[in-house]
């Protein structure tokens, strides 16, 4: 199987991101990841899984409550665990701040070559700082792969007054060689005048077929 790494730099990554307006996916993704992590953390938290009755937990779960989390991908409405005895406080939000250009990165990567659980581990990783066993991230995969997979095949029913193409080429090492590809970037102007993802491909090289 042929496997692709990019190496953008910050200057490109934060092109891509934060000035075209790629965040819908995005958003949803982190989001989940977000949400989710939060959740196993909070099980550590308690000593204890998920409707366990085990004379060991520390405190018991407590619902949720709705936070809004702002990043520069955009503002992110998440549900925070809580747990009975209120000591428990998700540590994801202060390292996301001080990891968020690597966590970029890697979201681009995950939105270029679909979820792998590599690129999940790697977000998860730089979000808490610790791995995580393979089946919680094969299940939090699973999740990812259906986000992808609707954004991919969505409709797309707003209209957009301007519709903007471009290429970036990149370098790739594919199957221990470097080579360039082609990133066909599609971006709708709204009525707002904000710019957003539409759709996007990987090519070999930028040709008529391609950009049909």
């Amino acid at each position: 199987m042929t496997q692709i790494n990019f190496t953008l730099d910050s200057e490109q990554i934060q092109d891509i991101i934060s000035k075209r307006g790629a965040n819908d996916l995005t958003k949803q993704m982190l989001t989940t990841i977000f949400n989710q992590l939060m959740e196993r953390k909070r099980d550590e938290y308690i000593n204890v899984d998920t409707y366990s009755r085990d004379e060991g937990r520390i405190s018991h779960r407590n619902g949720h409550y709705d936070r809004n989390y702002t990043t520069r991908i955009g503002t992110l409405d998440l549900i925070v665990p809580r747990t009975r005895d209120g000591k428990f406080s998700p540590s994801v939000f202060e390292r996301y701040q001080r990891s968020e250009k690597a966590l970029l990165s890697t979201m681009l990567e995950m939105y270029v070559q679909g979820v792998s659980t590599r690129k999940v581990t790697k977000v998860i990783e730089e979000l808490c700082g610790v791995s995580v066993s393979k089946s919680f991230v094969s299940s939090l995969a699973v999740e990812l792969d259906a986000l992808v997979e609707r954004f991919l095949n969505r409709s797309i029913v707003k209209k957009y007054p301007f519709i903007l193409s471009d290429v970036l080429h990149i370098k790739v090492r594919e199957e221990h060689r470097a080579v360039s590809k082609a990133f066909h970037i599609i971006l709708g102007i709204n009525a707002q005048g904000e710019r957003e993802l539409l759709d996007f491909s990987i090519s070999d090289s930028e040709s008529f077929s391609t950009w049909q």
